[in-house]
């Protein structure tokens, strides 16, 4: 959504993954601006807002995740936005197409906020950043996301850190003005993105099991703690492959898994989801960023003694030039098992950590991943990729 909003994509219709229409020719009824007020599970039934009752045998709850707001007046001001759905992103961009806007400001500094600043510079806006924090994306290594940093700065986004946030007043010289601990900031619009929490209330109402992440507990096959009753998607949890543990890890690609193999399930030909490494990646300006498995912190809750290092190399073979690329590794210390990476740089990061997060599927060592079989070819990397020097490295660390 935040290239659709950026206009690297034109047109809104190429983001529908299937129309209604399409829905109703494969036998399935949608009923769009309904709210179910709530679930009657003993009876199965579901109430809609409207009082209509709708009969089920089995029910599926794909109820996402709610946005979180800060404390503080004026967040339901004109100009003031939240960024969740694709309807959310229509209104952002029909704001911005008929408003002029000058100024914009981003409350947060994860993913979506970090994507949003590209997108708004994009569009020549003067972009500052507002986050109570020291460093974007918390998650990431303090070193790669200092570079973060320097990548906003380089594309002039401002990036107020350590900066708390006071409320949303109307504004004078722009119609928004954001109150901070540094001072007021003018702005054409505000986007809010601190964050996401499970939408739970009708699991909640229904009485469902809430793991201990705050999300929906379901097993293995998506079922939650209800017969007939399955959750899928940004409400409930994951079981995480290296942590050993049920995560809330909301990413789009884990949503259609669970909702794929709730649906086998349903439908007679059961199947278990196989977990997570927990792989995840953005783009920020002209840096590719990402991530699996667990940090050192994630890995110490998990149990485990951790060892990590950052091993800064290059992208591609030397006589083909310099391209700049951070590794870092993560591994249990006394067995030597990869817990996690992290990759930042202009090029093949992604390409790393995809890597990587097979290693973390399959359990290896740092001991094997140092002698991965990796194609080779000087564009796109060294006869020893920065996977093999960054493994081969923290061995010898542990």
């Amino acid at each position: 959504m935040p290239y659709y909003i950026g206009d690297v994509i034109r047109d809104e219709r190429t983001l529908v993954a299937r129309t209604p229409e399409k829905f109703r020719e494969a036998g399935i009824e949608v009923r769009l601006e309904s709210t179910v007020a709530a679930v009657d599970a003993a009876q199965g039934r579901a109430r809609l807002t409207t009082g209509e009752l709708l009969p089920y045998d089995v029910l599926v709850l794909a109820t996402g995740a709610e946005s979180r707001l800060p404390a503080g007046p004026g967040f339901d001001l004109p100009g003031v936005f939240l960024l969740k759905n694709l309807a959310d992103a229509i209104r952002i961009k029909a704001h911005l197409n008929r408003s002029a806007c000058r100024k914009a400001v981003v409350i947060g500094a994860g993913f979506i906020g970090m994507e949003m600043c590209e997108a708004l510079r994009d569009r020549g806006m003067e972009t500052t950043v507002v986050h109570r924090g020291d460093l974007p994306v918390a998650r990431w290594d303090a070193e790669f996301a200092r570079e973060i940093v320097a990548a906003l700065e380089r594309n002039g986004v401002a990036f107020l850190a350590d900066t708390e946030l006071h409320g949303i007043e109307a504004g004078t010289s722009c119609p928004l003005t954001v109150m901070t601990s540094r001072g007021p900031i003018e702005a054409d619009l505000v986007l809010v993105a601190v964050g996401i929490a499970p939408n739970v209330t009708l699991a909640r109402g229904m009485g469902l099991r809430i793991g201990a992440t705050g999300a929906i507990g379901v097993d293995a096959q998506q079922r939650t703690s209800a017969p007939n009753v399955y959750a899928v998607g940004d409400c409930c949890e994951v079981y995480h492959r290296v942590s050993g543990r049920w995560a809330y890890l909301p990413l789009g690609d884990t949503a259609n898994k669970q909702g794929r193999l709730a649906g086998r399930t349903i439908g007679g030909r059961p199947a278990a989801h196989p977990g997570v490494v927990g792989a995840q990646s953005f783009k920020i300006f002209e840096l590719e960023t990402a991530a699996t498995g667990l940090n050192e912190a994630e890995a110490r809750q998990a149990g485990f003694d951790p060892v990590g290092d950052v091993f800064w190399g290059n992208a591609i073979a030397g006589p083909f030039g310099k391209r700049k690329l951070g590794l870092k590794l993560v591994a249990d210390r006394a067995s030597g098992k990869l817990l996690g990476a992290q990759a930042i740089g202009e090029t093949g990061a992604v390409g790393r950590i995809n890597t990587l997060s097979a290693a973390l599927w399959s359990g290896l060592t740092l001991d094997e991943i140092g002698y991965l079989d990796l194609a080779y070819a000087p564009p796109f990397g060294g006869a020893w990729d920065v996977i093999h020097h960054a493994a081969q490295r923290l061995q010898r660390k542990r």
